[in-house]
Protein backbone atom coordinates (compact mmCIF):
# COMPACT_ATOMS: atom_id res chain seq x y z
CA UNK A 1 0.00 0.00 0.00
CA UNK A 2 1.14 3.56 -0.40
CA UNK A 3 2.94 5.63 1.72
CA UNK A 4 0.08 7.55 3.92
CA UNK A 5 0.39 11.43 3.95
CA UNK A 6 -0.32 13.63 6.90
CA UNK A 7 -2.95 15.61 4.71
CA UNK A 8 -4.54 14.92 0.57
CA UNK A 9 -5.59 17.86 -1.52
CA UNK A 10 -8.29 16.88 -4.11
CA UNK A 11 -9.52 18.90 -6.85
CA UNK A 12 -12.79 17.58 -8.73
CA UNK A 13 -13.17 19.51 -11.67
CA UNK A 14 -16.70 18.54 -13.34
CA UNK A 15 -18.05 19.38 -16.71
CA UNK A 16 -21.43 18.41 -17.82
CA UNK A 17 -24.09 19.54 -20.64
CA UNK A 18 -20.86 20.48 -23.11
CA UNK A 19 -23.40 19.46 -26.44
CA UNK A 20 -20.56 19.37 -28.94
CA UNK A 21 -18.48 22.31 -28.01
CA UNK A 22 -15.13 21.11 -28.10
CA UNK A 23 -13.69 23.50 -29.82
CA UNK A 24 -13.34 27.71 -29.15
CA UNK A 25 -15.50 28.12 -32.33
CA UNK A 26 -19.23 28.41 -32.44
CA UNK A 27 -19.84 26.80 -35.93
CA UNK A 28 -23.70 27.80 -35.94
CA UNK A 29 -22.83 31.14 -35.39
CA UNK A 30 -19.64 30.78 -38.02
CA UNK A 31 -17.45 32.65 -35.30
CA UNK A 32 -15.46 32.43 -31.76
CA UNK A 33 -16.92 31.58 -28.52
CA UNK A 34 -15.92 31.98 -25.01
CA UNK A 35 -16.52 28.58 -23.91
CA UNK A 36 -14.96 25.41 -25.11
CA UNK A 37 -13.41 22.47 -23.68
CA UNK A 38 -10.44 23.49 -25.31
CA UNK A 39 -10.17 25.93 -22.63
CA UNK A 40 -11.32 24.30 -20.05
CA UNK A 41 -8.25 22.00 -20.55
CA UNK A 42 -6.15 25.19 -20.46
CA UNK A 43 -7.39 25.54 -17.00
CA UNK A 44 -7.55 21.95 -16.02
CA UNK A 45 -3.63 21.17 -17.55
CA UNK A 46 -2.96 24.06 -15.17
CA UNK A 47 -4.19 22.45 -12.25
CA UNK A 48 -2.71 19.20 -12.99
CA UNK A 49 0.85 21.28 -12.47
CA UNK A 50 0.11 22.07 -9.12
CA UNK A 51 1.98 19.16 -6.67
CA UNK A 52 -0.11 19.86 -3.78
CA UNK A 53 -3.06 18.74 -5.19
CA UNK A 54 -4.31 15.78 -7.06
CA UNK A 55 -6.92 16.73 -9.50
CA UNK A 56 -10.08 14.24 -10.76
CA UNK A 57 -11.31 15.16 -14.15
CA UNK A 58 -15.41 14.52 -14.26
CA UNK A 59 -17.74 15.03 -17.28
CA UNK A 60 -21.58 14.71 -16.34
CA UNK A 61 -23.35 13.94 -19.72
CA UNK A 62 -25.12 15.59 -23.12
CA UNK A 63 -21.78 15.56 -25.27
CA UNK A 64 -23.25 14.08 -28.46
CA UNK A 65 -25.82 16.66 -29.29
CA UNK A 66 -25.89 20.46 -30.13
CA UNK A 67 -22.90 21.48 -32.27
CA UNK A 68 -22.68 20.48 -35.74
CA UNK A 69 -19.02 18.96 -34.74
CA UNK A 70 -21.23 16.15 -33.03
CA UNK A 71 -23.99 15.69 -35.22
CA UNK A 72 -21.17 14.82 -38.24
CA UNK A 73 -19.36 12.97 -36.04
CA UNK A 74 -22.54 10.58 -34.99
CA UNK A 75 -23.31 10.66 -38.99
CA UNK A 76 -19.45 9.54 -39.71
CA UNK A 77 -19.50 6.88 -37.26
CA UNK A 78 -22.59 5.39 -38.04
CA UNK A 79 -21.17 5.33 -41.96
CA UNK A 80 -17.82 4.35 -41.01
CA UNK A 81 -17.58 1.77 -37.43
CA UNK A 82 -13.87 2.74 -37.47
CA UNK A 83 -13.85 6.46 -37.87
CA UNK A 84 -12.59 8.04 -34.79
CA UNK A 85 -15.62 10.31 -32.83
CA UNK A 86 -14.50 13.70 -32.22
CA UNK A 87 -15.87 13.31 -28.66
CA UNK A 88 -13.73 10.23 -27.84
CA UNK A 89 -10.89 11.59 -29.49
CA UNK A 90 -11.28 14.82 -27.18
CA UNK A 91 -12.04 13.13 -23.97
CA UNK A 92 -9.21 10.79 -24.17
CA UNK A 93 -6.64 13.54 -24.60
CA UNK A 94 -7.77 15.39 -22.13
CA UNK A 95 -7.75 12.24 -19.49
CA UNK A 96 -11.09 12.22 -18.17
CA UNK A 97 -11.67 10.17 -15.25
CA UNK A 98 -14.85 8.96 -15.61
CA UNK A 99 -18.34 10.45 -17.50
CA UNK A 100 -22.41 9.68 -16.27
CA UNK A 101 -24.08 9.38 -20.25
CA UNK A 102 -26.85 11.96 -20.47
CA UNK A 103 -30.21 11.41 -22.13
CA UNK A 104 -28.91 13.49 -25.54
CA UNK A 105 -26.24 10.76 -26.07
CA UNK A 106 -28.70 8.18 -25.69
CA UNK A 107 -30.20 9.70 -28.36
CA UNK A 108 -27.59 9.31 -30.75
CA UNK A 109 -28.28 5.16 -31.18
CA UNK A 110 -26.46 2.27 -30.05
CA UNK A 111 -24.05 2.31 -32.84
CA UNK A 112 -22.70 5.78 -31.79
CA UNK A 113 -22.54 5.24 -28.35
CA UNK A 114 -21.92 1.37 -27.71
CA UNK A 115 -18.92 2.14 -30.46
CA UNK A 116 -17.94 5.38 -27.98
CA UNK A 117 -18.12 3.47 -24.82
CA UNK A 118 -15.33 1.14 -26.04
CA UNK A 119 -13.33 4.13 -27.03
CA UNK A 120 -13.48 6.16 -24.13
CA UNK A 121 -10.09 5.65 -21.89
CA UNK A 122 -12.57 5.76 -18.59
CA UNK A 123 -15.82 4.62 -17.94
CA UNK A 124 -19.31 5.63 -19.00
CA UNK A 125 -21.29 5.78 -15.89
CA UNK A 126 -25.25 5.27 -15.60
CA UNK A 127 -26.12 2.79 -12.79
CA UNK A 128 -30.19 3.01 -13.36
CA UNK A 129 -29.47 2.10 -17.16
CA UNK A 130 -30.27 -1.46 -16.96
CA UNK A 131 -29.55 -4.08 -19.76
CA UNK A 132 -33.08 -6.32 -19.82
CA UNK A 133 -30.99 -9.40 -20.55
CA UNK A 134 -28.55 -10.04 -17.98
CA UNK A 135 -30.41 -7.20 -15.44
CA UNK A 136 -26.69 -5.69 -14.98
CA UNK A 137 -26.12 -2.29 -15.44
CA UNK A 138 -25.95 -1.58 -19.42
CA UNK A 139 -23.01 0.66 -18.98
CA UNK A 140 -20.85 0.58 -15.66
CA UNK A 141 -22.44 1.62 -12.71
CA UNK A 142 -19.59 3.27 -10.50
CA UNK A 143 -15.77 4.10 -11.27
CA UNK A 144 -13.22 3.80 -8.00
CA UNK A 145 -10.53 6.76 -8.47
CA UNK A 146 -7.20 5.99 -6.52
CA UNK A 147 -5.11 9.21 -5.60
CA UNK A 148 -2.13 8.57 -2.92
CA UNK A 149 -4.10 6.10 -1.00
CA UNK A 150 -7.35 7.78 -1.09
CA UNK A 151 -10.36 5.37 -2.53
CA UNK A 152 -12.98 7.65 -4.36
CA UNK A 153 -16.03 5.90 -5.92
CA UNK A 154 -17.94 7.73 -8.22
CA UNK A 155 -21.65 6.53 -8.46
CA UNK A 156 -23.17 7.54 -12.03
CA UNK A 157 -26.85 8.16 -12.49
CA UNK A 158 -28.96 9.09 -15.41
CA UNK A 159 -32.65 11.00 -15.90
CA UNK A 160 -35.03 7.79 -16.46
CA UNK A 161 -37.64 9.59 -18.94
CA UNK A 162 -35.67 8.97 -21.56
CA UNK A 163 -37.89 6.63 -23.12
CA UNK A 164 -40.77 9.60 -23.08
CA UNK A 165 -37.93 11.25 -25.11
CA UNK A 166 -36.30 9.35 -27.43
CA UNK A 167 -37.66 6.49 -29.76
CA UNK A 168 -37.19 2.87 -28.65
CA UNK A 169 -34.56 2.07 -31.67
CA UNK A 170 -32.04 4.15 -29.71
CA UNK A 171 -32.13 2.70 -26.32
CA UNK A 172 -33.54 -1.07 -27.09
CA UNK A 173 -32.42 -3.86 -24.65
CA UNK A 174 -32.11 -1.35 -21.95
CA UNK A 175 -34.58 0.20 -18.93
CA UNK A 176 -34.31 3.11 -16.95
CA UNK A 177 -34.95 2.85 -13.57
CA UNK A 178 -35.99 4.96 -10.67
CA UNK A 179 -32.77 6.70 -9.32
CA UNK A 180 -33.42 6.86 -5.87
CA UNK A 181 -33.93 3.15 -5.57
CA UNK A 182 -31.03 3.04 -7.77
CA UNK A 183 -28.88 4.80 -5.62
CA UNK A 184 -30.04 3.07 -2.43
CA UNK A 185 -28.96 -0.40 -3.93
CA UNK A 186 -25.58 0.79 -5.21
CA UNK A 187 -24.15 2.98 -2.11
CA UNK A 188 -24.82 0.03 0.38
CA UNK A 189 -22.69 -2.24 -2.15
CA UNK A 190 -20.07 0.75 -2.72
CA UNK A 191 -20.48 1.43 1.24
CA UNK A 192 -20.17 -2.61 2.33
CA UNK A 193 -17.87 -4.04 -0.34
CA UNK A 194 -15.53 -0.92 -1.52
CA UNK A 195 -15.31 1.22 2.07
CA UNK A 196 -14.56 4.65 0.02
CA UNK A 197 -13.21 7.26 2.17
CA UNK A 198 -15.31 10.37 -0.06
CA UNK A 199 -18.74 8.82 -2.45
CA UNK A 200 -19.40 11.05 -5.24
CA UNK A 201 -22.98 11.64 -7.36
CA UNK A 202 -22.36 11.90 -10.67
CA UNK A 203 -26.27 12.49 -11.72
CA UNK A 204 -27.32 13.46 -15.25
CA UNK A 205 -30.64 15.09 -13.91
CA UNK A 206 -31.40 18.25 -12.31
CA UNK A 207 -33.07 19.33 -8.85
CA UNK A 208 -36.41 20.38 -9.68
CA UNK A 209 -38.55 17.43 -8.98
CA UNK A 210 -41.62 19.36 -9.23
CA UNK A 211 -40.83 20.69 -13.31
CA UNK A 212 -43.44 19.03 -15.41
CA UNK A 213 -46.41 18.62 -13.37
CA UNK A 214 -44.32 15.68 -10.96
CA UNK A 215 -43.27 15.76 -6.93
CA UNK A 216 -41.09 14.96 -4.90
CA UNK A 217 -42.64 11.05 -4.53
CA UNK A 218 -43.07 10.88 -8.67
CA UNK A 219 -41.23 7.39 -9.61
CA UNK A 220 -38.41 7.93 -11.86
CA UNK A 221 -38.50 11.93 -11.53
CA UNK A 222 -37.03 13.77 -14.01
CA UNK A 223 -35.11 15.87 -11.82
CA UNK A 224 -33.85 13.76 -8.94
CA UNK A 225 -30.65 14.45 -7.84
CA UNK A 226 -31.48 16.43 -4.71
CA UNK A 227 -33.97 14.06 -3.70
CA UNK A 228 -31.26 11.35 -4.00
CA UNK A 229 -28.95 13.49 -1.68
CA UNK A 230 -31.23 14.02 1.07
CA UNK A 231 -32.84 10.15 0.75
CA UNK A 232 -29.66 8.15 0.84
CA UNK A 233 -27.05 8.67 2.98
CA UNK A 234 -23.59 8.60 2.12
CA UNK A 235 -22.67 10.96 -0.44
CA UNK A 236 -20.23 13.85 0.27
CA UNK A 237 -21.02 15.53 -3.50
CA UNK A 238 -23.64 15.51 -5.82
CA UNK A 239 -22.99 17.06 -8.91
CA UNK A 240 -25.92 17.60 -10.82
CA UNK A 241 -26.67 18.36 -14.80
CA UNK A 242 -29.47 18.13 -17.77
CA UNK A 243 -31.42 21.16 -16.52
CA UNK A 244 -28.30 23.84 -17.61
CA UNK A 245 -28.66 25.71 -14.63
CA UNK A 246 -25.65 26.67 -12.21
CA UNK A 247 -25.54 26.41 -9.27
CA UNK A 248 -23.82 26.05 -5.22
CA UNK A 249 -26.13 24.78 -2.04
CA UNK A 250 -25.92 22.35 0.61
CA UNK A 251 -28.99 20.11 1.23
CA UNK A 252 -29.44 18.10 4.78
CA UNK A 253 -30.02 14.28 4.06
CA UNK A 254 -31.88 11.87 6.61
CA UNK A 255 -28.67 10.74 8.16
CA UNK A 256 -28.63 14.79 9.57
CA UNK A 257 -24.90 14.80 7.29
CA UNK A 258 -24.80 18.07 4.90
CA UNK A 259 -24.30 17.25 1.31
CA UNK A 260 -22.92 19.52 -1.45
CA UNK A 261 -24.54 19.92 -4.77
CA UNK A 262 -22.86 21.51 -7.68
CA UNK A 263 -23.94 22.06 -11.11
CA UNK A 264 -21.96 23.62 -13.79
CA UNK A 265 -24.76 24.93 -16.01
CA UNK A 266 -24.43 24.32 -19.68
CA UNK A 267 -21.80 24.42 -23.17
CA UNK A 268 -18.74 24.48 -21.35
CA UNK A 269 -19.50 28.16 -19.77
CA UNK A 270 -18.13 26.93 -16.22
CA UNK A 271 -16.71 23.74 -14.27
CA UNK A 272 -17.84 22.81 -11.02
CA UNK A 273 -14.89 22.75 -8.21
CA UNK A 274 -14.44 20.85 -5.48
CA UNK A 275 -11.83 20.85 -2.96
CA UNK A 276 -11.47 18.12 -0.24
CA UNK A 277 -8.74 18.06 2.21
CA UNK A 278 -8.38 14.86 3.67
CA UNK A 279 -6.07 14.55 7.14
CA UNK A 280 -4.59 10.49 8.11
CA UNK A 281 -5.61 9.50 11.39
CA UNK A 282 -3.26 7.42 12.40
CA UNK A 283 -4.80 6.05 15.58
CA UNK A 284 -8.03 5.23 13.81
CA UNK A 285 -5.31 3.94 10.90
CA UNK A 286 -7.84 5.89 7.90
CA UNK A 287 -8.21 9.51 6.36
CA UNK A 288 -10.76 12.17 7.74
CA UNK A 289 -12.55 14.78 6.20
CA UNK A 290 -11.90 18.00 7.61
CA UNK A 291 -12.77 20.75 4.51
CA UNK A 292 -15.05 20.66 1.77
CA UNK A 293 -15.75 23.49 -0.50
CA UNK A 294 -17.18 23.95 -3.86
CA UNK A 295 -17.35 26.43 -6.41
CA UNK A 296 -18.76 27.25 -10.24
CA UNK A 297 -15.61 28.78 -12.17
CA UNK A 298 -16.27 30.65 -15.35
CA UNK A 299 -14.25 29.43 -18.27
CA UNK A 300 -14.31 32.95 -20.28
CA UNK A 301 -10.82 34.06 -18.91
CA UNK A 302 -8.51 30.92 -20.56
CA UNK A 303 -7.71 31.08 -24.06
CA UNK A 304 -7.80 27.24 -25.66
CA UNK A 305 -4.84 24.99 -24.90
CA UNK A 306 -2.15 25.47 -27.80
CA UNK A 307 -1.65 21.58 -28.53
CA UNK A 308 -5.30 20.97 -28.25
CA UNK A 309 -5.95 23.38 -30.90
CA UNK A 310 -3.56 22.28 -33.20
CA UNK A 311 -4.23 18.48 -32.74
CA UNK A 312 -7.97 19.04 -33.75
CA UNK A 313 -7.44 22.15 -36.39
CA UNK A 314 -7.87 19.77 -38.97
CA UNK A 315 -11.72 18.58 -37.79
CA UNK A 316 -12.27 22.35 -37.43
CA UNK A 317 -11.76 23.04 -41.14
CA UNK A 318 -13.83 20.44 -42.15
CA UNK A 319 -16.40 21.57 -39.75
CA UNK A 320 -16.50 25.13 -41.09
CA UNK A 321 -16.19 23.85 -44.44
CA UNK A 322 -19.65 21.72 -44.43
CA UNK A 323 -22.16 24.12 -42.58
CA UNK A 324 -21.12 26.92 -44.74
CA UNK A 325 -22.30 25.19 -47.88
CA UNK A 326 -25.20 27.69 -48.94
CA UNK A 327 -28.67 25.14 -49.33
CA UNK A 328 -30.99 28.20 -50.58
CA UNK A 329 -32.53 31.45 -50.06
CA UNK A 330 -34.82 33.02 -47.76
CA UNK A 331 -37.38 35.81 -48.47
CA UNK A 332 -37.63 37.21 -44.95
CA UNK A 333 -35.84 36.64 -41.73
CA UNK A 334 -37.39 34.41 -39.06
CA UNK A 335 -37.27 35.05 -35.24
CA UNK A 336 -37.80 32.11 -32.91
CA UNK A 337 -38.53 35.09 -30.09
CA UNK A 338 -41.77 35.71 -31.78
CA UNK A 339 -42.75 31.95 -32.11
CA UNK A 340 -43.26 32.29 -28.34
CA UNK A 341 -45.82 34.75 -28.80
CA UNK A 342 -47.86 33.41 -31.93
CA UNK A 343 -48.26 32.50 -35.39
CA UNK A 344 -45.28 32.97 -36.94
CA UNK A 345 -42.91 32.02 -40.10
CA UNK A 346 -39.95 30.01 -38.01
CA UNK A 347 -42.38 27.63 -36.96
CA UNK A 348 -44.82 27.45 -39.94
CA UNK A 349 -41.32 26.50 -42.14
CA UNK A 350 -41.07 23.59 -40.27
CA UNK A 351 -45.23 22.80 -40.12
CA UNK A 352 -44.98 22.80 -44.31
CA UNK A 353 -41.82 20.81 -44.43
CA UNK A 354 -43.15 18.64 -42.18
CA UNK A 355 -46.27 17.94 -44.16
CA UNK A 356 -45.47 17.75 -47.52
CA UNK A 357 -42.47 15.13 -46.45
CA UNK A 358 -45.75 13.09 -44.99
CA UNK A 359 -48.41 14.08 -46.59
CA UNK A 360 -50.11 13.80 -43.11
CA UNK A 361 -53.33 15.66 -42.66
CA UNK A 362 -52.31 17.38 -39.22
CA UNK A 363 -49.21 18.71 -38.26
CA UNK A 364 -47.77 19.24 -34.77
CA UNK A 365 -44.70 21.36 -34.39
CA UNK A 366 -43.08 23.81 -31.52
CA UNK A 367 -39.94 26.22 -31.64
CA UNK A 368 -37.06 24.50 -30.56
CA UNK A 369 -34.47 27.63 -30.12
CA UNK A 370 -35.49 30.14 -27.50
CA UNK A 371 -33.87 33.73 -29.04
CA UNK A 372 -32.21 32.77 -32.21
CA UNK A 373 -32.44 34.36 -35.87
CA UNK A 374 -32.11 33.07 -39.46
CA UNK A 375 -31.77 36.50 -41.64
CA UNK A 376 -33.10 36.89 -44.65
CA UNK A 377 -31.10 35.79 -48.14
CA UNK A 378 -28.80 33.03 -48.46
CA UNK A 379 -29.22 30.23 -45.78
CA UNK A 380 -26.48 27.42 -45.26
CA UNK A 381 -26.34 24.10 -43.16
CA UNK A 382 -25.49 25.95 -40.05
CA UNK A 383 -28.52 28.11 -40.05
CA UNK A 384 -30.88 24.66 -40.10
CA UNK A 385 -28.86 23.95 -36.43
CA UNK A 386 -30.73 27.46 -35.39
CA UNK A 387 -34.40 26.35 -36.74
CA UNK A 388 -34.11 22.66 -35.39
CA UNK A 389 -31.78 22.52 -32.73
CA UNK A 390 -32.44 19.12 -31.52
CA UNK A 391 -31.89 15.65 -33.40
CA UNK A 392 -35.45 14.43 -33.88
CA UNK A 393 -37.00 12.08 -36.18
CA UNK A 394 -40.44 12.40 -37.56
CA UNK A 395 -43.26 10.31 -36.00
CA UNK A 396 -46.80 10.07 -37.88
CA UNK A 397 -49.68 8.28 -36.22
CA UNK A 398 -53.36 8.01 -35.79
CA UNK A 399 -55.75 10.44 -34.59
CA UNK A 400 -58.96 11.24 -33.84
CA UNK A 401 -60.28 14.77 -34.02
CA UNK A 402 -61.54 15.33 -30.47
CA UNK A 403 -58.05 14.10 -29.43
CA UNK A 404 -55.61 16.73 -31.91
CA UNK A 405 -58.56 19.19 -29.87
CA UNK A 406 -57.50 17.93 -26.64
CA UNK A 407 -53.58 18.01 -28.04
CA UNK A 408 -53.95 21.62 -28.41
CA UNK A 409 -56.07 22.42 -25.37
CA UNK A 410 -52.88 21.49 -23.47
CA UNK A 411 -50.49 23.07 -25.31
CA UNK A 412 -51.87 26.08 -25.19
CA UNK A 413 -53.29 25.37 -21.33
CA UNK A 414 -49.81 25.24 -20.42
CA UNK A 415 -48.28 27.88 -22.91
CA UNK A 416 -51.20 30.76 -22.61
CA UNK A 417 -51.90 32.12 -19.26
CA UNK A 418 -56.26 32.56 -18.84
CA UNK A 419 -56.54 36.22 -18.77
CA UNK A 420 -59.02 38.53 -16.80
CA UNK A 421 -57.75 41.61 -18.45
CA UNK A 422 -55.55 42.94 -20.97
CA UNK A 423 -52.96 44.16 -18.69
CA UNK A 424 -52.27 39.94 -18.04
CA UNK A 425 -49.61 38.51 -18.75
CA UNK A 426 -49.93 36.06 -22.26
CA UNK A 427 -47.89 33.51 -21.02
CA UNK A 428 -47.57 31.60 -17.98
CA UNK A 429 -45.40 32.23 -15.65
CA UNK A 430 -44.00 30.60 -12.07
CA UNK A 431 -41.03 31.17 -9.68
CA UNK A 432 -38.40 28.25 -9.55
CA UNK A 433 -36.36 27.13 -6.92
CA UNK A 434 -33.91 30.00 -7.42
CA UNK A 435 -36.79 32.16 -6.58
CA UNK A 436 -36.49 33.53 -10.46
CA UNK A 437 -39.64 34.36 -12.68
CA UNK A 438 -39.27 31.92 -15.35
CA UNK A 439 -41.49 30.42 -18.37
CA UNK A 440 -44.03 27.39 -16.81
CA UNK A 441 -43.17 25.28 -19.08
CA UNK A 442 -39.91 24.76 -21.76
CA UNK A 443 -40.69 26.61 -25.13
CA UNK A 444 -40.34 23.66 -26.93
CA UNK A 445 -43.49 22.61 -25.76
CA UNK A 446 -45.09 24.98 -27.10
CA UNK A 447 -47.06 22.98 -29.58
CA UNK A 448 -48.72 24.57 -32.36
CA UNK A 449 -51.19 22.87 -35.09
CA UNK A 450 -50.79 23.34 -39.34
CA UNK A 451 -53.77 21.75 -41.52
CA UNK A 452 -56.80 22.89 -39.70
CA UNK A 453 -57.81 26.36 -38.55
CA UNK A 454 -58.92 27.33 -35.55
CA UNK A 455 -58.41 30.19 -32.40
CA UNK A 456 -57.37 30.27 -29.19
CA UNK A 457 -59.69 32.16 -26.26
CA UNK A 458 -57.21 33.90 -24.04
CA UNK A 459 -60.78 34.42 -21.61
CA UNK A 460 -60.94 30.71 -21.29
CA UNK A 461 -59.35 28.41 -18.81
CA UNK A 462 -57.41 25.32 -19.73
CA UNK A 463 -59.55 22.62 -21.56
CA UNK A 464 -62.05 25.49 -22.95
CA UNK A 465 -59.22 27.63 -24.65
CA UNK A 466 -59.84 25.79 -28.52
CA UNK A 467 -62.23 26.16 -31.56
CA UNK A 468 -61.07 24.47 -34.32
CA UNK A 469 -63.15 25.63 -36.85
CA UNK A 470 -62.29 23.00 -40.55
CA UNK A 471 -59.77 21.86 -42.29
CA UNK A 472 -57.01 24.67 -43.86
CA UNK A 473 -58.96 23.53 -47.09
CA UNK A 474 -62.12 24.74 -45.62
CA UNK A 475 -63.73 21.01 -45.40
CA UNK A 476 -65.12 20.11 -42.08
CA UNK A 477 -62.91 19.08 -39.36
CA UNK A 478 -65.09 15.98 -37.16
CA UNK A 479 -64.64 15.01 -34.03
CA UNK A 480 -64.68 11.09 -34.77
CA UNK A 481 -62.79 11.06 -38.05
CA UNK A 482 -59.27 9.45 -37.80
CA UNK A 483 -56.25 12.13 -39.11
CA UNK A 484 -52.99 10.83 -40.03
CA UNK A 485 -50.93 13.50 -37.71
CA UNK A 486 -46.64 13.88 -37.84
CA UNK A 487 -45.17 15.74 -35.60
CA UNK A 488 -41.05 14.84 -34.09
CA UNK A 489 -40.00 11.89 -32.20
CA UNK A 490 -39.67 13.49 -28.43
CA UNK A 491 -43.01 14.41 -29.18
CA UNK A 492 -44.38 11.46 -30.41
CA UNK A 493 -42.93 9.58 -27.51
CA UNK A 494 -44.64 11.47 -25.66
CA UNK A 495 -42.36 14.28 -24.44
CA UNK A 496 -44.14 16.77 -22.88
CA UNK A 497 -47.11 14.97 -22.37
CA UNK A 498 -49.32 16.71 -24.28
CA UNK A 499 -50.07 12.60 -25.48
CA UNK A 500 -50.18 11.02 -22.45
CA UNK A 501 -51.54 14.04 -19.93
CA UNK A 502 -53.45 15.99 -22.90
CA UNK A 503 -54.68 13.56 -24.77
CA UNK A 504 -54.82 10.22 -22.36
CA UNK A 505 -53.13 7.99 -24.54
CA UNK A 506 -50.68 5.19 -22.86
CA UNK A 507 -47.29 4.19 -23.80
CA UNK A 508 -48.58 0.90 -25.06
CA UNK A 509 -51.49 2.56 -27.18
CA UNK A 510 -49.46 5.26 -28.84
CA UNK A 511 -46.89 2.76 -30.22
CA UNK A 512 -49.82 0.93 -31.75
CA UNK A 513 -50.86 4.38 -33.76
CA UNK A 514 -47.47 4.98 -35.35
CA UNK A 515 -47.54 4.92 -39.09
CA UNK A 516 -44.45 4.88 -40.09
CA UNK A 517 -40.86 6.52 -38.21
CA UNK A 518 -38.61 8.30 -40.99
CA UNK A 519 -34.89 7.10 -41.56
CA UNK A 520 -33.53 10.70 -41.76
CA UNK A 521 -33.27 12.92 -38.92
CA UNK A 522 -35.62 16.21 -39.29
CA UNK A 523 -32.89 18.61 -39.61
CA UNK A 524 -31.60 16.50 -42.61
CA UNK A 525 -35.55 16.67 -44.11
CA UNK A 526 -35.11 19.96 -43.54
CA UNK A 527 -32.20 20.89 -45.60
CA UNK A 528 -32.95 18.05 -48.34
CA UNK A 529 -36.39 20.18 -48.55
CA UNK A 530 -34.79 23.35 -49.14
CA UNK A 531 -31.90 22.44 -51.54
CA UNK A 532 -34.99 21.00 -53.69
CA UNK A 533 -37.20 24.50 -53.76
CA UNK A 534 -34.05 26.73 -53.45
CA UNK A 535 -35.99 30.22 -53.04
CA UNK A 536 -38.51 29.51 -49.67
CA UNK A 537 -41.26 32.43 -49.41
CA UNK A 538 -41.25 32.90 -45.56
CA UNK A 539 -45.03 33.75 -44.12
CA UNK A 540 -46.91 32.45 -41.22
CA UNK A 541 -49.74 30.01 -42.30
CA UNK A 542 -52.15 31.37 -40.33
CA UNK A 543 -53.60 28.74 -39.62
CA UNK A 544 -54.75 29.94 -35.80
CA UNK A 545 -55.22 33.05 -33.99
CA UNK A 546 -55.50 34.54 -30.75
CA UNK A 547 -58.43 36.35 -29.22
CA UNK A 548 -59.50 38.63 -28.22
CA UNK A 549 -56.69 40.16 -30.41
CA UNK A 550 -56.16 43.46 -28.02
CA UNK A 551 -55.25 41.18 -24.84
CA UNK A 552 -53.39 38.80 -27.09
CA UNK A 553 -51.35 41.92 -27.99
CA UNK A 554 -50.80 43.75 -24.52
CA UNK A 555 -50.73 40.61 -23.00
CA UNK A 556 -47.68 39.85 -25.42
CA UNK A 557 -45.56 42.74 -24.96
CA UNK A 558 -45.93 42.65 -21.27
CA UNK A 559 -44.59 38.67 -21.47
CA UNK A 560 -41.80 40.18 -23.94
CA UNK A 561 -40.69 42.65 -20.82
CA UNK A 562 -40.56 39.92 -18.50
CA UNK A 563 -38.41 37.70 -20.58
CA UNK A 564 -36.17 40.05 -22.69
CA UNK A 565 -35.37 43.57 -21.45
CA UNK A 566 -35.14 42.09 -17.55
CA UNK A 567 -32.78 40.33 -19.49
CA UNK A 568 -33.72 36.81 -17.47
CA UNK A 569 -31.47 34.02 -18.51
CA UNK A 570 -34.15 31.53 -17.18
CA UNK A 571 -35.22 29.45 -20.18
CA UNK A 572 -33.47 25.92 -19.75
CA UNK A 573 -32.77 22.89 -22.44
CA UNK A 574 -32.60 19.29 -21.23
Amino acid sequence: MENKNDIVKLKIITTSDIHGNFFQYDFIEDQVTTSSLSQIYTYVKEQRQQTDQEVILLDNGDLLQGQPSVFYANQLLISNPNYKHVCSEVLNYMQYDAATIGNHDIEAGHQVYDNLRNSFKFPWLAANAICKKTQEPYFEPYKLIFRKGLKIAVLGLVTPVIPYWVPESKWEGIEFEDMVVTARKWVQHIKEVEKPDILIGLFHSGIDYNYNRQNADTYKNENASILVAQRVPGFDVVFAGHDHQEYNLKVENIAGQKVLILNPQSHANYVSIVDIKMKFNNELKKYEKYDITGYNLQMNFCEAEKEFKQRFSNYITEIKNIVSEPIGEFSRSVSSREALFGDTGFVDIIHRIQLDYSKADISFAAPLSYDVVIKRGTVRIRDMFKLYKFDNVLYMIYMKGYEIKKYLEFSFGIWFNRMRSADDALLNFRYNHQGDLVLSEKYYNFSTAAGIIYTVNLKAPMWHKISILSMADGTPFELEKDYKVVMNSYRGNGGGGHLFDGVGLNPSELRKRIIFISNEDVRSIIINWIKKHKNIEIYPLKHWRAIPKNWWHKGRQISINVLFEKDNNNLYSS
